[in-house]
C-alpha cells in the first residue's frame, strides 16, 4: 500500500509558503488527471497546514527507473523545497529557498533549469495561505477557486542523491499578481486550468510562457482565518474556517 503522509517542518508566510488539500479519493484523482491506475493505493490524506520541508504528492510523468511503466502519469510523494540533482551535501547544509521559483527565470536558473526541461509537475492543492497587515499583526487569508474543490499549481521536480539516498523534491512556480492578490502579495502561485496540464507535463514543450499568467480575479476569493494557522503543527479542517 502507498501512503502519502505529511512531516512537521519550519513554515514562511511568504507566497507561496503554506497550502492546504482537501481529501480527494484516488478514484477522482486518477479519472481527472488520468494518472496510472495503482493496485490497492490509499490517496493522499487530507492536509490543511502544508509547509515547506514536508511531504505532499505531486504529479508527474514515469521515468525509465519508476515503479510504473515509463511515460506514464503517476502520483508521487515528494518533500516541498527542490533540492536540485546537482547538490551533495547533507540537507541541513542547504541555505538557498527553493519552495518557490519565480516563472520568469526558471529557464535560465542554475537551480531551477534542470527540472524546468526535464522534471515538470503537478501539485494538487485546494488552495493556499497568505498574510497581510503590520509586522507582528499579520492577518492570515486562505485562497482559493470558487468553482473547483481541488486543483493544480504547476511545479518543478528533481530528485538528489545525498548521503547515499534518492530525495525527491518540488517546488512551486509564482507569477505576478491578479487584482485578488495585488492586495495581499506581489506574487501568487502559478494554477493552471486542466486544459493545460498535458502542455505543461510535456518538457518537450518549452514555450510555456503564457501559462505563467496570473489565474482570472472572478475565478477565484480569499476569506481570514484564524491565526491558529500560522502553527505547522496546528493541522484540521477548521484552520480555513471563515472568522
Amino acid at each position: 500500500m502507498c501512503k502519502f503522509r505529511s512531516g512537521f517542518g519550519r513554515g514562511s508566510a511568504s507566497v507561496c509558503g503554506r497550502f492546504f488539500r482537501h481529501g480527494v479519493s484516488w478514484e477522482e484523482y486518477s479519472s481527472y488527471l488520468n494518472l496510472f491506475e495503482y493496485a490497492g493505493i490509499d490517496p493522499p490524506e487530507p492536509a490543511y497546514n502544508i509547509a515547506p520541508t514536508q511531504i505532499a504528492p505531486i504529479i508527474r510523468i514515469a521515468g525509465e527507473d519508476e515503479p510504473v511503466p515509463a511515460g506514464e502519469r503517476h502520483m508521487a510523494p515528494a518533500m516541498w523545497g527542490l533540492v536540485p540533482s546537482w547538490w551533495r551535501k547533507p540537507l541541513k547544509e542547504k541555505k538557498f529557498s527553493t519552495f518557490n521559483a519565480r516563472s520568469e527565470t526558471i529557464a535560465t536558473s542554475n537551480t531551477f533549469r534542470g527540472a524546468f526541461r526535464h522534471k515538470r509537475c503537478l501539485v494538487p492543492a485546494s488552495g493556499f495561505y497568505e498574510w497581510t497587515g503590520q509586522k507582528g499583526s499579520k492577518t492570515p487569508f486562505a485562497i482559493g477557486l470558487r468553482n473547483r474543490r481541488w486543483f493544480c499549481f504547476a511545479g518543478l521536480w528533481d530528485r538528489a542523491t545525498i548521503d547515499g539516498s534518492e530525495v525527491d523534491s518540488f517546488t512551486i512556480l509564482t507569477t505576478t499578481p491578479n487584482d485578488l492578490m495585488a492586495g495581499l502579495h506581489t506574487r501568487m502561485p502559478v494554477i493552471l486550468d486542466p486544459q493545460d496540464y498535458e502542455r505543461w507535463l510535456d518538457t518537450s514543450t518549452r514555450d510555456v510562457e503564457d501559462l505563467y499568467e496570473p489565474f482570472a480575479t472572478d475565478a477565484m476569493h480569499a476569506w481570514a482565518v484564524a491565526p491558529t494557522v500560522g502553527n505547522v503543527r496546528n493541522q484540521g479542517p477548521e484552520l480555513i474556517e471563515e472568522v
